[in-house]
């Protein structure tokens, strides 16, 4: 008996044995279509086109191993297919490029403050009453020398920590000019340039060692530089000092009816875009102050507060490489050029201080006002210090001849008055002049 049910057990049913062998046919059937399909469609049963790229690559590369049977017409065909693509792939990012530079473009004019902030530095949270304090300094726009790299050069060799004194002149002020650099050199200045708008100041220049740069041609610049317009020669300045700008650098820009008595770079804060000289002559014409217009049609209500300051004055001020001061330039520069008969002083300073409002937009440059008894006008000069003993050992930092038509005889007598100590050299002139 159990002999016999071991021998059962022992055998397969016959549809065990049925079942192995359709697993064995199938598979058999199975290797046999593999070897098939791989000997009739060795590149693949489904054909994808391959990206741009690839198919360049291998082009090119068929075009290098191409067998010495393949016919010179096929093998042209394909280096000419090969540089088209390239051009069009070169155009293509060209085209990206582009509207890249339109985007970043359309977005400097959305969330400027958020973005600067996040330019200078983390987000934070407000602090204790009495210890937030505002951005107030932009930064520098990185230099690009091939808006003029003949200047470039000039200026590594001129500036100091990137800064220096610019000033335009032609041969109309010949006189002043001398006074002007005589004056920068017995202090000591290493770095000052002159923009010679004409041959004749060039060669004065250098013959006398006077760092000198010449302009490039221009017809628009050429026909002012030769003019006799001061209020035109001091508009071109704004053109001109776009580049100096451009190519990183500072700049104290100075009209030529200056004196100067000290360094005046050991006197900047260097904290705002534009930090300039005041032609107010007292602290409140100068700093501002809050002026009351009286309406008494109107009762109750008849004073209105104003908040006024003096003008700055466009002949000398110190200007940092940023963009509010770039676009300062180009805002100043757009305006005279649509009317040539505007002052570029009251130019220079409507774009600085008007807010913005309905149908104009301001410019968000940051400012500040020197030191008016180191950078002095000659209003405050011949009215006031010049009379009052507290004021006799003040030496300003330089003194401006602005609010005077007879420049050169005054400026040699600051020379007198402050560097040779003769106390009556500025007596003989009176407080304003004559029409």
């Amino acid at each position: 008996m159990m002999g016999r049910r071991e021998g059962a057990l022992m055998r397969s049913p016959p549809s065990m044995s049925l079942r192995g062998s359709r697993i064995a046919a199938a598979v058999g059937i199975g290797v046999f279509l593999g070897c098939a399909f791989a000997f009739l469609f060795p590149n693949g049963l489904f054909h994808f086109d391959a990206p741009q790229e690839h198919r360049i690559t291998s082009r090119s590369s068929q075009v290098v191993n191409s067998s010495p049977c393949e016919s010179p017409e096929r093998i042209n065909m394909l280096k000419t297919e090969l540089a088209t693509l390239s051009e069009k792939n070169a155009e293509l990012k060209k085209q990206i490029r582009e509207l890249t530079s339109k985007l970043q473009l359309s977005e400097q004019g959305t969330d400027q403050a958020q973005k600067q902030f996040l330019l200078l530095g983390e987000q934070r949270k407000a602090g204790p009453f009495g210890t937030v304090k505002g951005l107030r300094t932009n930064p520098t726009v990185l230099p690009d020398e091939s808006v003029n790299p003949a200047l470039a050069k000039l200026l590594e060799k001129v500036a100091v920590q990137k800064e220096l004194i610019v000033c335009l002149a032609n041969g109309n002020v010949k006189d002043m000019l001398e006074v002007w650099y005589e004056s920068i050199k017995s202090v000591g200045i290493p770095n000052y340039l002159v923009v010679a708008l004409d041959d004749e100041i060039e060669t004065l220049c250098k013959s006398k060692d006077v760092p000198v740069y010449r302009s490039k041609p221009d017809a628009g610049i050429d026909s002012i530089a030769r003019s006799v317009n001061g209020h035109a020669i001091s508009g071109l300045k704004f053109r001109i000092l776009r580049e100096f700008l451009q190519l990183g650098y500072s700049v104290l820009l100075s009209d030529v009816d200056i004196v100067y008595l000290q360094n005046p770079f050991e006197h900047l804060y260097r904290d705002s875009d534009v930090e300039s000289m005041s032609d107010g002559h007292d602290n409140y014409t100068a700093y501002g102050f809050n002026d009351v217009f009286d309406d008494p049609k109107m009762g109750w209500a008849r004073y209105a507060h104003t908040m006024r300051i003096w003008v700055y004055n466009s002949g000398f001020f110190y200007i940092r490489p940023t963009v509010p001061s770039i676009e300062l330039l180009d805002r100043v520069v757009t305006r005279l050029a649509k009317d040539p008969k505007a002052w570029d002083q009251a130019v220079f300073n409507e774009e600085l201080f008007f807010p913005s409002h309905p149908g104009y937009d301001g410019l968000h440059a940051s400012k500040r006002t020197m030191d008016r008894f180191e950078f002095m006008n000659s209003k405050f000069l011949f009215r006031t210090v010049r009379k009052d003993e507290n004021y006799s050992k003040l030496k300003p930092v330089v003194v401006h001849v602005n609010y005077h038509p007879d420049k050169f005889p005054r400026m040699k007598a600051i020379v007198e008055f402050y560097v040779n100590g003769k106390k009556d050299a500025l007596e003989p002139f009176p407080e304003g002049s004559a029409w």
